[in-house]
């Protein structure tokens, strides 16, 4: 059996930048994933300038696909809008191994399915041993399951799901699209194109309210396919797009049990205005890694709620996921 003082379930933003705290503080930390690195990952992949000043990211060195927006395209209904509002687009598949390779930390392919306590450590299918245990493994994630899925229930109104693609396109438009509540979708859809030739373009919406209103995410896909080649913004593209679904930020008050923490979308904790997860994956990362090191308490009250700021922000929460949620 191998032991470690801390073991991390996830490779991800939240897993990896937990790694990477910890291995600079000099913990003995190790990461177990059931997937090998590099693997798919489905995600819009845009990232913010916090995300990239919390990585301590040094944009000129990463060696991966990398592009700036100044402004997003915003449509609501008939209106189209150009914020300002710097955001950057990245691959994940890209992203999540330079980061999980940066940690330093050793990872081991790795599916977990059993965690007991013994003695004051966690013992993971009779392979690895730990001190402290990090759940980063998403909504599913077995630490969370095991020892906080009683204390933290999910809130099915925060349930959202997508249904997205991403492919080798020689975009012509080079800016950031997004488009709210068309076709009475709860949520809205996305054109975000990347450096080296490929796009990312998806749906994704509110579970409760797009069931409720007998909607079908799918349905909604093929509005924006049609959308796209009715502006020829795309066209010509065999589209295979998968979904997954996850949560966002609720009133998550338990996120530690003994020395078992959960981080990222394994806490839920994607924004809720825009349904943005890496920010807040990497901020919950390092706040227990500092919580392990430090022996300090666990909160995510600072941890980012909203994509953006003021009345816009205010209003999206409101027509997603309402006052009650």
């Amino acid at each position: 059996m191998q032991e470690f003082e801390v073991a991390i379930v996830g490779g991800g933003p939240a897993g990896s930048t937990c790694a990477w705290r910890l291995r600079q503080a000099g913990v003995e930390v190790v990461v177990l994933d059931r997937e090998s690195f590099p693997r798919t990952k489905l995600c819009a992949g845009w990232i913010t300038p916090k995300v990239v000043a919390d990585l301590e990211l040094d944009i000129t060195a990463y060696p991966h696909s990398f592009m700036t927006f100044q402004h997003i395209n915003a449509h609501w209904w008939r209106t189209h809008v150009e914020f300002p509002c710097v955001q950057h687009s990245i691959r994940r598949w890209e992203f999540d191994q330079y980061l999980l390779e940066r940690s330093g930390a050793p990872v081991h392919h790795h599916y977990v399915k059993h965690i007991n306590q013994e003695n004051g450590a966690y013992v993971i299918d009779d392979k690895f041993r730990c001190r402290y245990l990090v759940g980063a493994a998403g909504t599913k994630c077995p630490v969370y399951r095991e020892f906080l899925r009683d204390a933290n229930p999910r809130a099915r109104a925060l349930q959202t799901v997508t249904f997205e693609h991403e492919f080798a396109y020689d975009w012509s438009d080079s800016n950031c699209h997004l488009w709210f509540f068309g076709e009475r979708l709860p949520g809205y859809s996305w054109y975000v194109p990347k450096a080296n030739g490929h796009l990312n373009v998806g749906i994704g919406g509110m579970a409760g309210k797009l069931k409720r209103r007998g909607g079908d995410i799918r349905m909604h896909w093929q509005h924006l396919v049609e959308r796209l080649d009715e502006t020829a913004m795309v066209r010509n593209i065999d589209y295979q797009p998968a979904g997954y679904s996850y949560y966002l930020r609720g009133n998550v008050e338990v996120v530690r049990n003994a020395n078992a923490f959960i981080i990222g979308d394994a806490a839920g904790l994607a924004t809720r205005d825009l349904c943005e997860g890496i920010g807040p994956a990497v901020e919950s990362g390092l706040l227990a890694a500092d919580a392990i090191v430090n022996g300090s308490d666990y909160s995510l009250d600072g941890v980012t709620r909203y994509s953006g700021t003021g009345i816009v922000s205010k209003v999206l929460e409101q027509l997603f996921i309402g006052r009650s949620a």
